[in-house]
């Protein structure tokens, strides 16, 4: 499992989505921050289809339940959490956040952190995630003191041809994406072990998913390396 600074940042759209997705890369790189973008609650406690699925009585319940499991996973990985406040899409209510919004916040936490790697979702299906992904990469790419490295989005990534269209993207962006090896050994299978205590403190999204509609977040991790190139360079 590579190693990571504590200069280390991944951005996460929702509180779960960087411990599924990158829950082994944390337990290997401890001191790493988690910055979750959708993490404000609305004015009214609304109730919606999924925070009821997931045992919630409305909307407030539910954040302050998912902010809290959030910082006991990222304890387990030895990981620190940094929330941005933004409204998840279930909680818009017609209000639409903007990558340019998400994109300032995230670059006050990347000027706070020093960070010189960044971790951001290849924003497969969900439109939360699609948004987190060009805000990241709007806030990231430009600077090339900064390692830009995408994760595929547990879950979503085994939805078929999301992972090939993102990547068809990125190239038609003048974008590289180079995929990053999978270590196969002991402290890898030990950060696996590790990442899957620390899944489990996110019991509410866990019930909602069902007993094997998670097993995605078990599977390997996959991570691509992205790099602006210059097609007339």
């Amino acid at each position: 499992m590579p190693r990571f600074s504590r200069r280390t940042i991944v951005i996460s759209p929702h509180l779960d989505d960087a411990v599924f997705s990158c829950g082994a890369m944390l337990a290997a790189s401890p001191g790493a921050v988690v910055c979750t973008v959708f993490t404000g609650a609305p004015r009214a406690a609304l109730v919606t289809d999924w925070d009821t699925q997931c045992g919630f009585a409305n909307a407030h319940q539910a954040m302050r339940a998912r902010r809290a499991e959030d910082v006991a996973a990222l304890e387990i990985l030895g990981a620190r959490a940094a929330h941005l406040g933004f409204l998840d899409s279930q909680y818009a209510q017609g209000r639409t956040n903007t990558a340019r919004e998400i994109a300032a916040a995230i670059r006050n936490v990347i000027r706070e952190c020093t960070c010189d790697t960044l971790f951001i979702p290849l924003g497969l299906f969900h439109s939360d995630h699609h948004l987190t992904h060009a805000a990241a990469r709007e806030a990231s790419l430009s600077d090339t003191s900064i390692a830009c490295i995408a994760y595929e989005d547990c879950l979503y990534r085994r939805m078929n041809g999301l992972v090939q269209m993102r990547l068809a993207e990125l190239a038609n962006s003048d974008i590289e994406a180079t995929p990053l090896p999978d270590p196969i050994d002991a402290e890898a299978l030990a950060c696996r072990a590790t990442k899957q205590r620390a899944v489990q403190c996110y019991a509410s999204q866990l019930k909602a998913f069902g007993p094997h509609g998670y097993d995605d977040v078990l599977s390997p991790e996959r991570f691509w390396r992205l790099r602006t190139t210059d097609r007339n360079g």
